[in-house]
């Protein structure tokens, strides 16, 4: 999906200095003034701003222009070892020192700490404080010594083969296998088909030293490097640190050439049609490959052609979409675009679709159909209003945002502008440049780039799906076939008129009978003549941006267990109906240019809306909740659209190992409860489905909306607020009835449980250890799990993945909860090798021990301290944060005011206290879940 807009974001996601109007299309893109780019004597490029969003933090990042593209044949998989070995010691920071110096300044391993490798770049991430000048230099220290200085010694490779065979061993499985046939289709005759990053079993477990160490000495060099510096820092001295650090470093004398590789055209149409007994879904994908190599983008002219790009694949994506809303989709989703491949330098126009099994070749043909008619008819003017509207808008919003950015989005952006001489303009440059350029494209300069896209040759269709008895596999001649489409059977495309309103019936105004204002967070409650309350927090975290959710007590709880077995599946469906007497395609059409969304839905123990929007659209999310309330419409035919993309997707998950092993755990569990209805619904649980009575007991939910308190967070007007509110809350429906959350009091299967489940050919297994229980809820209690939580991971990255070598990830969570009653839970999880599941199990249970006899390191509840601590400075300028807040003090009748003093009470919190919770919760019964290969 990531790709789809991508001409588009190339404009909205880079900044700009005013627009003249008088520029030439020969000009060139100019670069933000507020970034320096400099490049050393040796080659080496970087890139500095200063941003304080986040406050007190930077973001660094080392980018080397070289992956796994580059390897000899016996060092596929090295160019991704290396990464890890950056992470494993290096000459200031010797074995674990770190990871471990990073954990205590507050910066977590994974979260925070991370890299990447793909086929040409490898990446690092070093999200630090930067506050302090000594954690500021041991940065770029790091930076330096993963550049130039890892430690490659033959006992830390060694001990690193068991963690990336880990990681390889999480990639097996029925996407691999098909991927390892369909790959030399798609990247036909191209070095990119034989060099996954991953790299070879066989080679990651028994390659030489010195092969790695030559990867490192060749492609880890000044002049295939960036270093970039975001954040609030001072620009000067970073680049004074950056020239200490990296300056003095010379290329190797006879360096390698840094290839490019090729993506050979092709005269064939490749069709790769693959299945397998695990595969989860059917999909397909078709690419036309373009001849040339990608165009820069470098001058106004190329900026208006990616624009033009991407006028294109909106319109045809909404029409995509429209099929998608059908009462007989197509597809569950389907997308296409015209961008990047697996390689750099290859493009191609693509169409992907998550389809319905029995349907593969029709399904393509739809793709090839919806091709063609633009092709042959184009697209029609309001398609094209419509699509100018949505994209000025997105740009508009990020305009809006511009001094609001994060450090981390202007590191992307460097990235790409080092590595692919992606643009990067200013802000208002950007929104200028879209505003005076949108006008001068027209409607014929889209219609046409079909006709360069589309082609006889240079094309692939790959199809992957399940392999089961009964379903027949289609062969590639009918595959072939479905690419021919006869262009006289083709009618154009017909638009629809746009509805003038969301809300078809009138609305009578209610009043705001009460007023009260909290200092302290800065909120206000208005409490409506209906009994409805609205709290607001205005921020200004973000220009563009408000938040909203509402809350009830009640939910499904409240359902007999027949009912609620006959519309658990159906009430995710209930809005595919629309609003209003609108159908989906309706409201999207109407709201095409505007920003906002809105989804009720309906829990076990609340029902609600989550939603947001812009302070220019806020109206249009308050006629959505009216709606919703007041006016869902009942249509059994969207509804069997619904299903039939449900089951598409759903249908075949049980042959995934990993979600049958959820399954069947989790139904062992809830085996003494008789409202569990399973994870996914199959075609037994759809036909018990009554959507006629989901659709009443929605309208039961929403009856009465003086149960209701809603909550917006983010740019918003006092005024404005309270006139909107009185005209669509307050006007609800409600009556005096409170209703209270309800604890049905089924619980999971209580004892010192071991339950194993067998599924996969592949050797992989997982592990689920589980303490949980009622309990009296307790906010201090609360914390020391969460705390224990956190320590307990760092102890088990420590030995079961740096000691032992048997995992790639591992996780300790702990929480309490209070509502619908007091209860805690506590999980620890890990994939790994199916021989090495028992003794990793007994050793996360050692190190639990550990704690539950000991207590925990001080050094590690620092560490804890330290990373929450950041959080909270940054999470206090997020209006999620807040939103957040807000609701959990609704769920658990506590102060919204808490806020204000959670950093402090982590602070507060004690190894003892830490110890405490973990004796009293987690030294009775556990349960163990083990998936085990068959």
């Amino acid at each position: 999906m990531k790709q789809i807009l991508k001409s588009v974001l190339v404009l909205l996601l880079i900044p700009v200095a005013i627009f003249a109007q008088d520029l030439k299309g020969t000009d060139a893109i100019p670069f933000d003034a507020n970034v320096k780019k400099g490049t050393l004597k040796n080659g080496l490029t970087y890139y500095i701003r200063r941003n304080t969003k986040p406050e007190n933090k930077v973001d660094l990042r080392l980018v080397i222009n070289a992956g796994s593209i580059l390897e000899t044949d016996d060092q596929q998989g090295l160019a991704h070892f290396m990464e890890h070995m950056c992470f494993n010691g290096t000459k200031r920071f010797p074995k674990n020192q770190l990871v471990d110096y990073l954990q205590s300044i507050g910066v977590k391993f994974g979260q925070h700490l991370n890299a990447y490798t793909s086929f040409d770049e490898t990446v690092y991430f070093l999200p630090i404080p930067s506050d302090n000048p000594e954690k500021l230099e041991k940065g770029f220290q790091i930076l330096e010594d993963w550049a130039f200085n890892a430690n490659l010694t033959p006992e830390e490779i060694d001990k690193e083969r068991g963690v990336v065979l880990e990681e390889y061993r999480l990639g097996l499985g029925a996407d691999k296998r098909m991927e390892d046939k369909y790959i030399p289709k798609m990247m036909y005759n191209s070095q990119y088909a034989n060099r996954l990053p991953i790299g070879k079993k066989e080679i990651l477990e028994n390659f030489k030293y010195d092969k790695l160490i030559s990867f490192y000495k060749d492609w880890y060099r000044p002049n295939l490097m960036s270093v970039i510096v975001v954040g609030d820092i001072d620009v000067a001295a970073m680049e004074k640190k950056i020239k200490d650090h990296f300056e003095s470093y010379q290329n190797p004398k006879n360096e390698k050439p840094r290839k490019t590789f090729d993506v050979p055209n092709h005269k064939e149409t490749f069709v790769a049609i693959e299945s397998d007994k695990e595969a989860a879904q059917t999909q397909i994908q078709l690419l036309y490959k373009d001849y040339g190599l990608p165009k820069k983008v470098k001058t106004i002219n190329d900026l208006k052609e990616n624009l033009t790009e991407g006028l294109f694949s909106t319109m045809l994506n909404n029409r995509l979409n429209e099929l998608t809303n059908s009462p007989t989709p197509p597809f569950t989703y389907g997308f296409t675009y015209h961008g990047g491949t697996f390689a750099r330098n290859k493009e191609a126009f693509q169409s992907f679709a998550m389809i319905d099994e029995s349907k593969q070749i029709e399904a393509l043909k739809v793709l090839v159909t919806e091709n063609e008619r633009v092709k042959k008819f184009g697209f029609t003017t309001g398609e094209f209003e419509r699509a100018k509207s949505e994209i000025l808008a997105r740009s508009e919003s990020s305009y809006k945002d511009r001094d609001k950015k994060e450090s981390e989005d202007y590191v992307w952006r460097y990235q790409s502008n080092f590595l692919e001489q992606s643009p990067s303009p200013d802000a208002e440059w950007s929104f200028n440049a879209t505003k005076n350029l949108l006008p001068t494209i027209t409607l014929n300069d889209v219609n046409v780039l079909i006709k360069d896209y589309l082609k006889d040759d240079n094309k692939v269709v790959v199809i992957t799906s399940p392999e089961k008895e009964g379903l027949k596999k289609v062969t590639e001649q009918e595959v072939l076939a479905a690419l021919k489409v006869n262009a006289n059977d083709l009618k154009p495309y017909e638009d629809r008129a746009v509805a003038s309103s969301l809300l078809r019936n009138p609305v009578k105004a209610g009043s705001v009978v009460k007023k009260e204002t909290n200092d302290k967070i800065g909120s206000t409650t208005l409490t409506l003549s209906n009994g409805a309350k609205v709290t607001y927090k205005k921020t200004d975290f973000k220009n563009d941006e408000i938040l909203l959710e509402a809350l009830s007590f009640g939910g499904s709880n409240l359902y007999t267990n027949d009912e609620m077995k006959k519309v658990q599946f159906a009430n995710g469906g209930l809005t595919e109906a629309g609003f209003s007497g609108l159908d989906q395609n309706d409201i999207d059409k109407f709201m095409a240019g505007k920003i906002a969304s809105v989804s009720p839905y309906i829990s076990n123990t609340t029902e609600g809306f989550r939603g947001s929007t812009t302070p220019k659209d806020l109206e249009y999310a308050f006629q959505m909740v009216h709606a919703y309330f007041t006016d869902l419409n009942l249509n059994a035919a969207a509804f069997e659209g619904y299903k039939q993309k449900q089951s598409n997707f759903f249908e075949n998950m049980m042959s995934q190992p990993s979600f049958y092993f959820q399954q069947e755990f989790y139904t062992y569990l809830n085996k003494e409860n008789p409202r569990w209805n399973g994870i996914v619904p199959t075609k037994e649980k759809w036909a018990e489905v009554d959507y006629q009575l989901a659709y009443n007991k929605y309208k039961e939910r929403f009856a009465n909306a003086g149960d209701f308190e809603f909550f917006f967070v983010g740019n918003v007007d006092d005024a404005t607020m309270e006139e909107f509110s009185k005209k669509y809350i307050a006007s609800l429906p409600s009556n005096n009835v409170k209703e209270s959350a309800k604890d049905l009091g089924y619980r999971l299967l209580k004892g010192d449980i071991k339950k194993v489940v067998k599924k996969g050919k592949d050797p992989k297994s997982n592990v689920t250890i589980m303490f949980y229980g009622d309990a009296t809820y307790s906010p201090k209690e609360a914390i020391a799990m969460t705390a224990l939580g956190e320590v307990l991971t760092i102890k088990l990255i420590e030995e079961l993945r740096e000691n032992e070598s048997g995992v790639y990830g591992v996780s300790a969570r702990g929480s309490m909860n209070k509502m619908p009653y007091g209860s805690y839970n506590f999980n620890i999880g890990f994939p790994c090798g199916p021989e090495n599941a028992e003794k990793l199990i007994a050793s996360a249970l050692t190190e639990l021990d550990k704690i539950i006899k000991n207590g925990p390191e001080e050094k590690d509840v620092n560490k804890y301290k330290e990373a929450e601590a950041l959080e909270y400075k940054k999470k206090m300028k997020e209006n999620r944060y807040w939103m957040t807040n807000f609701t959990k003090s609704f769920m658990n009748g506590s102060s919204p005011e808490d806020i204000l003093v959670a950093s402090e009470n982590v602070k507060a919190v004690t190894a003892k206290e830490i110890q405490d919770v973990a004796v009293k919760y987690l030294s009775k019964d556990k349960t163990i879940g083990i998936l085990m290969p068959e």
